[in-house]
């Protein structure tokens, strides 16, 4: 989207080079110049012609005050101002021209051309109409005709566009404001009306882009500034209102919706600021809490209650609580199926309960909907690891444990197994080669979940044993279960360090 400052810069740029034109042709005129205004205005061109637009001005400040009934400066300093996007300024210099050299048809025209860009038909029209009561030359008078016809067309569009509008018909009104904006670029008011359907047609994303442009061109326009922060706001956008709003109260400090409607979005943008600090610290319970005081604050705007309850099933599958992440999370995405975010967060929770398939199936959906998201992409790859993980050999549910046990939990768990299944209990053949297998899972799982390393690469969706057993050597896991007859596992020792039997 093109930004409204933009499009005024790019509709003034090319205004003073026809200007500059008009100026040459204008270059011999009689106007009683004296040598120092002469050398001012000769600077000013120079500087005009290169781009410097604050020199060039300075110059014919001097050459005015120099000489205050010199048209000729007033007419090159208007050029300096619209090349500046200064077009009030320049109307005004280009109204001194007309008063001081009243048969100057081109300046009398291009106010004509600038009272039209800023929507004031009536005095657009007058100048268009008294240049061609001057005799004017045959170019002038086509263009002044030309101008004339498309300010009487604007016209019965504007009536046509406010009728429209106060019928309530606010999709045509936005087509004839379209027509007409495209000639009277300048009008704040055309603009503010054209931003006021646009709300009512539930589209305030537009409504900014027409809000921000009548801020730049009225003066002191507070209005403009509180409706594009409350708009922002009601998008979600607690930052941007914030920013808006202080807009409206440094032109204005005892605005009272202004202020009003600051201290309602810094409380909530402090609350929201402080929950993703936390956030980042790893404070994922203390986050929680913020968040739910932001939805208490925030009771009216529903966007504010979902992205809490966002943030809350993610700060909640970060903590490790996935039952109740996965819970909230399907709450955001029965209101949002699309939100990235969310999807991205069950997903990890999903994990957590290693419910394997239905993670890749969240991950490929955000995946769809995100692009160039590269951590999305590994985690995706991470489940998928998982998933063909868990259809061979896993260690926590060999040892009955969940995938954020504790080292503590981990050994214990393997003791007690490691007491069941250990082949000394069993006589009967057949039984003690199902224990001798049974053991020798119980020994590995416990080998690679109290081995950091080792348990990192198994959450990855790597067996560390298999990868080890694949480089050669084997692993002592696989030499079968005469290995481990002179293992104790109760011993925090190596595996041969005691020989256990069980009476």
């Amino acid at each position: 989207m093109v930004s409204p400052r933009a499009s005024v810069n790019k509709l003034g740029s090319a205004l003073p080079l026809l200007l500059v034109l008009w100026d040459l042709h204008y270059e011999g005129a009689e106007c009683g110049i004296n040598a120092e205004v002469e050398k001012q205005l000769e600077m000013g061109k120079k500087l005009l012609a290169a781009g410097q637009l604050a020199d060039a001005l300075s110059h014919f400040h001097a050459a005015i005050e120099g000489d205050s009934d010199n048209y000729l400066a007033y007419y090159r300093r208007a050029t300096v101002y619209l090349a500046m996007g200064k077009s009030k300024a320049a109307i005004r210099d280009l109204s001194k021209v007309v008063e001081l050299k009243q048969d100057f048809t081109s300046a009398r025209l291009q106010r004509g051309h600038l009272l039209l860009k800023l929507g004031k038909f009536d005095e657009a029209e007058e100048d268009f109409k008294r240049v061609l009561q001057s005799n004017p030359g045959d170019k002038e008078e086509a263009e002044a005709r030309s101008q004339l016809m498309k300010s009487d067309e604007m016209q019965r569009l504007n009536s046509q566009a406010q009728a429209a509008y106060r019928q309530g018909d606010y999709y045509t009104a936005i087509g004839l404001l379209d027509e007409i904006l495209g000639v009277c670029v300048w009008d704040a008011e055309l603009r503010e009306l054209r931003a006021e359907c646009y709300i009512k047609e539930g589209e305030p994303g537009k409504a900014v882009s027409d809000l921000k442009a009548a801020t730049k061109l009225k003066s002191d326009n507070t209005e403009a500034f509180y409706k594009i922060s409350m708009i922002y706001y009601q998008l979600g956008d607690h930052e941007l209102s914030l920013s808006e709003v202080r807009e409206c109260l440094k032109l204005d400090q005892d605005h009272k919706e202004c202020f009003s409607h600051y201290k309602r979005v810094k409380k909530l943008n402090k609350q929201i600021m402080s929950a993703e600090e936390l956030i980042q610290e790893g404070r994922y319970q203390d986050a929680i809490d913020k968040y739910e005081s932001v939805m208490t604050t925030e009771t009216q705007v529903p966007v504010y209650t979902t992205r809490a309850k966002e943030r809350i099933c993610h700060s909640l599958s970060k903590n490790e609580q996935a039952v109740e992440a996965i819970k909230l999370c399907t709450e955001v995405l029965t209101l949002e199926p699309e939100n990235v975010n969310a999807l991205k967060s069950r997903a990890a929770a999903y994990l957590l309960e290693e419910r394997y398939e239905e993670a890749i199936q969240d991950y490929e959906t955000a995946k769809g909907l995100s692009d160039n998201d590269q951590q999305l992409l590994e985690d995706l790859e991470k489940a998928q690891r998982m998933l063909k993980q868990s259809q061979k050999r896993d260690y926590y549910k060999i040892l009955g444990v969940k995938r954020n046990a504790r080292k503590q939990e981990i050994v214990k768990a393997y003791r007690k197994l490691a007491m069941q299944w250990h082949p000394d209990n069993f006589q009967d053949e057949e039984e003690k080669k199902k224990a001798e297998k049974k053991f020798i899972d119980i020994a590995a799982a416990k080998e690679v979940l109290t081995d950091p390393e080792m348990r990192r690469k198994f959450d990855g969706g790597e067996d560390p044993l298999d990868a080890e057993s694949q480089q050669g050597g084997g692993h002592p896991f696989e030499r079968g279960w005469h290995a481990w007859q002179g293992f104790d596992p109760f011993s925090s020792g190596g595996p041969f360090k005691f020989k256990f039997h069980f009476s």
